[in-house]
């Protein structure tokens, strides 16, 4: 556990440092509570907790939503410490949900809702992965004709081609050094694109925008300060987009990677049962209307009438982001002090602390 430790380390002094809301569900007369952390939004998951609770009186659900990265760094801690903290993680950081797994930071659960999940989306019977969004492309519909709506990495990368662009300065995507999410992301079009070292030289060359978090990304395209943002989670944009007739949002049909938030009991729960109820019931056929209607569902077929512009198939769309050891690379010491570098070297004005 010697990354976990040397996590602990940098946590002990602040152990809040990155919480951003906290809210509680249930009955105030309710005499058990499972704590909840998650990097999901509270208004997007607090109605799948709510009807979680509906059948369960005496349950009291204290939720705490966090930065990917700091959650990340409480977990360790926590841990590391043997400490009460947690019942239930959900992180859209799946990279460093693995890791706290591997480093033996989760207990097992097993049961008839988590033998449905698929091999990919099921580790150890420790992590699990819940819902499926997609990454996508979001644009401003007043401010981009048609012909130029970027279908594919090719078509962003043409739009930023020409030296007098009006694109410059005005395509925005999560900032790796900030954001978990935006580094696994980054990391896994790495892997899988061959456009991706033209990307970051474009995103240099034309002066992009590297940024936090998905409300501060899609506010500046809705308000024209971004026409692009790429790599954009699709479950908060499909949200927005269908209460703004501003945003159009698009699954790159060359590929599009789909994340599944990642489920964990951590090993000192206080209170494992009630975390074990609240996984199977996501992993249930209420359970996943529920977070279809909080839009953390995507469908990539076209047919659930969402905002989403496909132009592929959802076979050929799709690239899934699997919950396995091989996610450890992104945290590896040396392969991510040279991805920063290079990230840097498109973002110079970034800056922070990457996981």
């Amino acid at each position: 556990m010697i990354r976990a430790a040397l996590l602990a380390l940098t946590l002990m002094a602040a152990p809040a440092a990155g919480q951003e809301l906290i809210r509680d569900f249930g009955a105030p007369t309710a005499t058990e509570t499972l704590r909840l952390r998650s990097t999901t939004d509270i208004a997007v998951l607090g109605p799948v907790i709510e009807r979680f609770l509906e059948t369960r009186p005496g349950l009291h659900v204290a939720y705490e939503q966090w930065g990917s990265n700091a959650l990340y760094r409480l977990q360790a801690a926590d841990c590391t410490a043997a400490r009460v903290g947690a019942d239930l993680v959900i992180s859209s950081a799946v990279h460093q949900m693995v890791d706290l797994v591997n480093e033996g930071c989760a207990r097992p659960h097993r049961s008839a809702a988590t033998a449905t999940l698929p091999d990919a989306l099921v580790w150890r019977d420790e992590l699990w992965g819940v819902t499926r969004e997609p990454a996508v492309m979001v644009y401003n519909r007043d401010l981009v004709p048609p012909a130029q709506v970027p279908r594919s990495r090719f078509d962003l990368l043409d739009l930023l081609r020409p030296t007098e662009s009006p694109f410059r300065t005005r395509v925005a995507t999560y900032d790796i050094e900030r954001s978990g999410l935006g580094f696994l992301f980054a990391f896994a079009d790495s892997l899988e694109a061959t456009t991706f070292g033209g990307l970051m030289e474009s995103f240099g060359r034309s002066g992009a925008v590297a940024t936090c978090c998905s409300a501060e990304i899609i506010d500046g395209v809705a308000e024209g300060r971004y026409l692009v943002a790429y790599n954009v989670l699709g479950s908060y944009a499909l949200v927005r987009a269908r209460r703004d007739p501003r945003l159009g949002v698009v699954a790159p049909q060359d590929y599009t990677l789909v994340l599944a938030r990642a489920a964990m009991i951590p090993r000192e729960a206080g209170q494992p049962r009630a975390a074990a109820q609240f996984l199977d019931f996501l992993l249930s056929a209420e359970g996943r209307a529920a977070l279809e209607r909080a839009g953390l569902l995507v469908r990539l077929d076209g047919e659930d009438g969402t905002a989403l512009e496909i132009s592929g198939t959802a076979e050929t769309l799709q690239r899934p982001i699997a919950l396995t050891p091989a996610l450890l690379i992104a945290l590896d010491t040396h392969k991510r002090a040279l991805f920063r570098a290079r990230w840097r070297d498109a973002f110079p004005e970034t800056g922070g602390t990457a996981p």
